[in-house]
């Protein structure tokens, strides 16, 4: 896993707890949905990267 992977991956993991966050205060189900969809997002992509990395 590239270093700069892991950066990406770690920002699209954080815009999504902000997303989530700011859904969840303004009582907006779409914005909080989709704050959620890029942490599982990021969450798979990193997940599948360590694997690359065992194997490396």
């Amino acid at each position: 896993m590239g270093f700069d992977d892991k950066v990406r991956n770690a920002a699209e993991e954080a815009s999504g707890k902000v997303k989530e966050g700011v859904g969840k205060a303004t009582d907006n189900e779409r914005l909080e949905a989709e704050g959620q969809a890029e942490q599982t997002s990021a969450d798979i992509k990193q997940a599948g990267e360590k694997v690359k990395d065992v194997f490396k």
